[in-house]
């Protein structure tokens, strides 16, 4: 491991997504604020916020604890971009980008589960 989460390429692609999803969520209509808005914001920072605090955790469990709570954020964003995607909320091409960045988590989060479970 690098000296600081901010060394994982999937906490740096977990920045990038929460990023694209602000952007994204820019765009959709005010009275979203307090609903989907809302939602994929919290869920796409609570991701990299996941993956940060379970690399500061003193245990290999509690990472991959962590790790398990970032992926389960990861995909309520997945699902929350479902649903903006039936409202055609934000611009499809805003919606690709974030859904693939999402999708890149997800596969990074699961091989970096699965090679903390093979030292176990």
């Amino acid at each position: 491991m690098g000296d600081s989460f901010k060394d994982l390429v999937v906490w740096q692609r977990a920045i990038q997504l929460s990023l694209a999803i602000y952007k994204l969520t820019s765009s959709f209509p005010d009275s979203e604020r307090f609903g989907l808005t809302n939602q994929l914001r919290r869920a796409s920072v609570s991701v990299a916020s996941n993956i940060a605090e379970g690399y500061g955790r003193s245990s290999r469990e509690e990472y991959l604890l962590f790790l398990g709570h970032a992926r389960g954020s990861n995909f309520e964003v997945q699902t929350q971009l479902v649903i903006a995607d039936g409202l055609g909320f934000g611009s499809a091409s805003a919606r690709k980008t974030a859904g693939e960045l999402s999708e890149e988590v997800s596969r990074m989060l699961v091989a970096m589960m699965s090679k903390l479970q093979k030292r176990a």
